[in-house]
């Protein structure tokens, strides 16, 4: 076995490689950028050394630095955790020149399955089946039509070098498909360096099931059963499980040999995932090879019992298959939840800022998490927080667990989809096992909607500030709170109600708390001459719980509710779903606290890469006005309204700050 080994990644991956070396009694070497120097990997790692600037394109991605910090630490081999460099075959060469152990598949298998085209004519020659498609040389708009044509509509446009869902379009018509091809090759050629593209039959309700195999590189191959990844969002997987639902007996054991077959097709060395599209009936097509260790890797774990990453070390070690395919055994089920720092209202934009708070579940759910509260979550990587992971004795048991995990689950300063994972874990279909890759799309109106912030919310919000004053800890214009003789104790909160100032004012002591708001009150309504808002009265008894907890009881209804800071103002939990209470500031106006919902500025750090326009032109409301790439995806910025583009204040290549003015936009009358 190695005695020192380097994580050549960040988050959740290097830290669980780290926790895994430990046990085993190898010593680990952690690399980190700029950004990342406090970050939980490079804490959890025996040595760090610093590989350069925040872009991991100057770090993470600098094959000579990872090699070089190898010979500074005398590590012997490299884990390369998955993105980055983890399939990266001249990294591969490159270490094995060097004399280190890459700790996956080899150079040749890599470069066998790294491109899609090639991978699916290896598999067809193996037998494995394939979906219908095309996947060749000549990669001209007109040839794509003639084969889309060929396979009939709806085609699925895949980055050959692709992964991640980056780089993959659907297209429903033959008129949207240059654009599709235009936009998914600048894409594919940002995030992969490779912009070639194959086509193939998209299956509408398909599932997206896949295999887990590990081989000696000698030709023996197991699996250790499948996985079922099928709801997902804009190609990239949601919620995994394991074993694949309502999967009838005999599809499940096809699936299973052609992983293997797939695997001892190239002489598979360590951990591999076989994936596969199934068409609900008879057929399971072979779609890629992914040689290296998933994201989703957990599910299979906790159903076999095993420890995947030792697995890996063991065979890179020399030690061969630690177990025969009959010593591999299935216990159970198991759920694993994305906790992702995005917005799923903007269409699952990503969210940057700092974690002020983050609660994650404690018993119940096993957690790999690679940041920590006050960290930044940051434009240059992959926006996971966490995963989610729970086991039971049976579907229902685990998916249970999950839910109870999810609503324990509490994150501010930003974003995330913690509220998004438990709608769909809580959603009949879901629940009834009737997964396929169209269960988001088909039920998105169930999955985002949320209730109104109401009295619940507003007194969870009233007596979080309300405790923060008693302590002294508030602003001037938090509260005022006054002392008179003979009298109740009255407070005076500045809230927002409809997106509009509020005067809330409290009566009484915890046991009996009356509250009256006001909407629009003082300067702020005058200003903004709208007195037209009724009052809201109502009254609540609470108690505190301690973290922001607080046991209510409002109009006779008894809640559990949490709260924190959250930007400017409070975020309110209450179960899985929360709600933001804005703290206004009543000088500032109506107007200060207004925001239109087609945007013309940055809405992060990223790079121009499109104008789809010219200073002049008519546009109508929603259509493009330019293309930025910011966290390796592709984010259109479109007209608010109707309108004429007056300047653009960027050219194609600049990079541009959250909140920068991209667009001078005037509005047609």
């Amino acid at each position: 076995m190695f005695k020192k080994i380097l994580i050549a990644n960040r988050g959740e991956i290097a830290v669980r490689v780290a926790q895994t070396a430990r046990k085993m009694g190898v010593k680990t070497v952690a690399v980190y950028s700029e950004a990342d120097a406090s970050a939980p990997h490079v804490k959890a790692c025996d040595e760090a050394v610093l590989i350069g600037p925040a872009a991991a394109a100057e770090s993470y991605l600098r094959a000579e630095k990872i090699i070089d910090a190898c010979n500074r630490t005398g590590a012997e081999a490299v884990h390369p955790g998955y993105g980055f460099l983890s399939e990266n075959a001249e990294f591969a060469d490159a270490l094995d020149k060097a004399g280190i152990v890459f700790i996956g598949p080899t150079a040749k298998t890599i470069r066998a399955m790294g491109s899609k085209s090639a991978a699916k004519d290896l598999m067809e020659a193996a037998g494995v089946p394939t979906t219908p498609g095309y996947q060749g040389e000549d990669q001209s708009v007109k040839t794509f039509k003639r084969e889309a044509a060929r396979i009939g509509y709806p085609v699925l446009l895949k980055a050959t070098a692709g992964g991640g869902g980056k780089g993959m379009r659907m297209v429903e018509r033959e008129d949207d498909l240059e654009d599709a091809l235009k936009s998914a090759q600048r894409e594919a050629k940002s995030a992969f360096g490779d912009d070639r593209f194959l086509i193939e039959k998209y299956i509408a309700r398909a599932r997206h099931v896949e295999v887990q195999i590990f081989g000696d590189g000698a030709g023996n191959v197991v699996h250790l059963f499948e996985r079922d990844c099928s709801v997902q969002r804009r190609h990239q997987k949601v919620i995994e499980e394991a074993p694949a639902p309502a999967m009838p007996a005999k599809i499940r054991k096809k699936l299973l040999q052609a992983g293997v077959d797939a695997g001892k097709a190239v002489d598979y060395r360590g951990a591999g995932t076989v994936e596969f599209l199934y068409d609900g009936g008879d057929n399971v097509y072979f779609m890629e090879m992914n040689t290296r260790l998933q994201v989703e890797h957990p599910v299979s774990e906790m159903i076999t019992g095993l420890d995947f990453v030792e697995w890996q070390l063991r065979i890179a070690a020399g030690e061969g298959l630690p177990l025969p395919q009959e010593e591999i055994k299935e216990n159970g089920w198991a759920f694993e939840a994305r906790l992702y720092a995005e917005n799923p209202a903007q269409n699952f934009a990503p969210s940057i800022g700092t974690l002020t708070t983050l609660r994650l579940p404690e018993a119940g759910a096993r957690i790999d998490s690679g940041v920590a509260e006050g960290q930044d979550i940051t434009p240059y990587y992959d926006p996971m927080i966490a995963k989610i992971i729970t086991h039971g004795a049976t579907r229902d048991a685990a998916l249970a667990q999950l839910r109870a995990a999810l609503s324990e689950t509490r994150v501010a300063g930003l974003e995330t989809n913690a509220a998004f994972l438990h709608a769909i874990a809580s959603h009949d279909t879901f629940i009834k096992g009737d997964v396929s890759t169209r269960l988001i799309d088909d039920h998105a109106d169930a999955l985002h909607g949320k209730e109104p912030a109401g009295l619940k919310v507003w007194a969870a919000a009233l007596i979080e500030l309300h405790t923060r004053a008693r302590k002294g800890g508030r602003d001037p214009w938090d509260a005022a709170v006054g002392f008179r003789l003979n009298r109740p104790p009255r407070a005076v909160y500045w809230i927002t109600l409809n997106d509009k100032p509020a005067l809330a004012t409290l009566h009484g002591e915890n046991d009996h708390i009356a509250v009256a708001i006001e909407p629009n009150a003082g300067a702020a309504a005058r200003r903004a001459g709208d007195e037209s808002n009724a009052n809201v009265e109502f009254s609540f008894r609470s108690e505190a719980l301690g973290d922001g907890a607080y046991a209510l009881r409002v109009n006779d209804e008894q809640i559990v509710a949490h709260v924190a800071r959250h930007l400017s103002g409070l975020r309110v939990w209450i179960g899985a779903a929360h709600w933001d209470v804005a703290l206004p500031d009543p000088l500032a106006g109506v107007s200060a606290h207004h925001s239109s919902e087609g945007t013309l500025t940055a809405p992060m750090p990223g790079v121009v890469t499109i104008l789809s326009a010219k200073p002049g032109d008519a546009v109508d409301a929603g259509a493009p006005l330019l293309i930025m790439e910011a966290m390796k995806m592709e984010h259109a910025v479109k007209a608010p309204f109707d309108g004429v583009i007056k300047a653009y204040k960027f050219k194609p290549g600049d990079q541009v700050k959250d909140g920068d003015l991209l667009v001078e936009f005037e509005e047609t009358v």
